[in-house]
Formats: structure tokens, C-alpha cells, sequence
């Protein structure tokens, strides 16, 4: 049995608009607990998914999976664009990219 416990995660690029002082307090917070903007952000909403007993009690109806997505993520390059060069790439916008959980940008 091994003696760590390594969780893999898929990450994912979102972009999200905030309140500007709210983007200032997400990086204040990184500041304060020496971390990341992406993982405050991502921390703090797992926080508030896992105690809010209305959104839990929610997931587990039907309508919780037909649910339209209006997160705006960003596609990775795939392999076949990695080898065409001479597409275009498209210009990212600012807001909140999500690698670890979510980079807060400023615009």
C-alpha cells in the first residue's frame, strides 16, 4: 500500500469576469496564504459547492445534468494545430484562466 495518496486532476482554461475589487482581493488573499490566484479561486468555490446543502441536495436531481454550460472554457491547441502553423491563433481575453483552478487577469 502505498504511503501517499496522489490525486490527479484534469485542469481546464475559463475565462470569468469579476468586480475589480474583488480581483483585488483574490490576489490580497493569494498574498496573505502564499498561493496562487488560481488556487484561491478554485478553493474557495469547492468551499462553497461542498456547503451549500441546496446546491448538494440540487446535484442530485435530474436537472442538475441538463444544466446548459455558460462557462466560457477555453479549448487547448489540439495535436493537429501544433502541426499547422500557419493557422491563425486566436487572441485570449482576459478574465480568469483556470490551470491549476483559476488565474485571476486584470483587463
Amino acid at each position: 500500500m502505498p504511503l501517499l495518496e496522489i490525486n490527479q486532476s484534469r485542469y481546464i482554461s475559463a475565462s470569468v469576469r469579476l468586480d475589480e475589487s474583488t480581483a483585488a482581493q483574490v490576489d490580497q488573499y493569494a498574498a496573505f496564504v502564499h498561493a496562487s490566484a488560481d488556487d484561491v479561486v478554485d478553493k474557495a468555490l469547492n468551499y462553497v459547492f461542498s456547503k451549500d446543502r441546496d446546491f448538494q441536495d440540487f446535484l442530485k436531481t435530474p436537472q442538475a445534468k441538463q444544466v446548459a454550460a455558460t462557462l466560457r472554457v477555453r479549448k487547448a491547441p489540439s495535436k493537429d494545430a501544433e502541426d499547422a502553423p500557419d493557422q491563425p491563433t486566436k487572441k485570449q481575453a482576459a478574465g480568469v484562466e483556470s490551470t491549476v483552478s483559476a488565474r485571476v487577469l486584470k483587463a
